[in-house]
C-alpha cells in the first residue's frame, strides 16, 4: 500500500515522504496513530497545502523531545525489587518499571521510548538505559538496581 507520511517514523522515512508498506502495517498501526495516511491523489495534494503547517508542528515535537533528553540524560534511577543472596532479582525490572519511576521524579515518557538492548534487567547493579523521547533524540538514563532481600 502506498502511504504518505505526517511525521518522521524511524526505519521507514521523514515528514512527506510516500513510501510502500505491508497492507497490515500501514491499516492497523501507522494510520490509527495518525503517523500515516493512503497517498491517494487527493490526500497528496491537501498535504501540501497543510506542510507548512505539518512541518512546524514537527519542529516544536523535536524541540521539547531535545528539551526532555537534555534534561533526562545523566539522570539516575533507583528501583528496589527483591533479591536473592547471590545478587539476582525474583523477576526482573522492565520497561515498564523504569517509565514509573521516570514519571515519579517527573518526566513524561511513554514504556515504549525505552530502548533496553539486552533486555529486562535480572541483576542487582548499575545499568545504562537509553530513553528515546523522538526518534532523533537519545538520552542515557542509570538504573540502579537494589535489592531487598526477605
Amino acid at each position: 500500500m502506498q502511504i504518505i507520511l505526517l511525521e518522521k517514523v524511524a526505519n521507514l522515512g521523514n515528514l512527506g515522504d510516500v513510501v510502500k508498506v505491508k497492507d497490515g502495517f500501514a491499516r492497523n498501526y501507522l494510520i490509527p496513530s495518525r503517523q500515516a495516511r493512503r497517498a491517494t491523489e487527493s490526500a497528496i495534494k491537501e498535504f501540501e497545502l497543510k506542510r507548512a503547517e505539518l512541518e512546524r508542528a514537527a519542529g516544536e515535537k523535536l524541540a521539547a523531545a531535545q528539551a526532555l533528553g537534555e534534561k533526562m540524560n545523566g539522570r539516575t534511577v533507583h528501583i528496589t525489587q527483591k533479591a536473592g543472596v547471590d545478587g539476582r532479582l525474583f523477576g526482573s525490572v522492565t520497561n515498564h518499571d523504569i517509565a514509573e519511576s521516570l514519571k515519579r521524579i517527573g518526566f513524561d515518557v511513554q514504556k515504549s521510548q525505552i530502548r533496553m538492548p539486552g533486555g529486562p534487567l535480572k541483576v542487582v547493579g548499575e545499568h545504562t538505559v537509553t530513553v528515546a523521547p523522538h526518534t532523533d533524540v537519545l538520552a542515557e538514563v542509570k538504573v540502579v538496581v537494589l535489592g531487598e532481600t526477605q
